[in-house]
């Protein structure tokens, strides 16, 4: 096992990183940091983060909301600033079909037909100041979806 670990060191330490991509993930993990901290504070209970499905589904944060009895699937938007437009812009018609693809696993997983679910939209602005703002019911299933 001591190869295998000196193997993986040796290629860990030759890549070159590529540091507009890791700030890009770290401000990304900072803002669903922040988003999990402010949907816990404001009655919800996270159950998962980072959930993929096999086959491309994703959900940056699945939760229940305990004031609605509602599972939850958030995805996180994270911005320096708003020059572009506002972070839930970029959840598009493809980045809606990978969520819908990654909560449709998560039910089927759940085998409870009458839940009650949504999809909100946490968008993190890094200010300053921070400014956090929860979009709820951002969109709905498509007819064409079932679990």
């Amino acid at each position: 096992m001591g190869l295998v670990r000196f193997i993986a060191e040796v290629l860990r330490r030759s890549r070159k990183p590529n540091f507009s991509e890791a700030e890009h993930i770290t401000l990304g993990r900072e803002g669903e940091d922040m988003a999990a901290r402010y949907l816990r504070e404001n009655g919800h209970k996270i159950l998962y983060r980072n959930f993929r499905a096999p086959h491309g589904g994703e959900v940056d944060i699945v939760c229940r909301d305990k004031r609605h009895n509602e599972l939850v699937f958030v995805e996180v938007k994270t911005r320096t600033e708003e020059i572009f437009g506002r972070p839930s812009d970029a959840v598009d018609q493809k980045k809606r079909a990978l969520i819908l693809r990654g909560a449709m696993k998560w039910l089927r997983m759940l085998d409870m037909p009458d839940i009650t679910y949504r999809f909100d939209i946490v968008e993190v602005v890094m200010g300053p100041p921070v400014e956090i703002r929860v979009i709820e019911n951002a969109f709905n299933t498509p007819e064409k979806y079932s679990y």
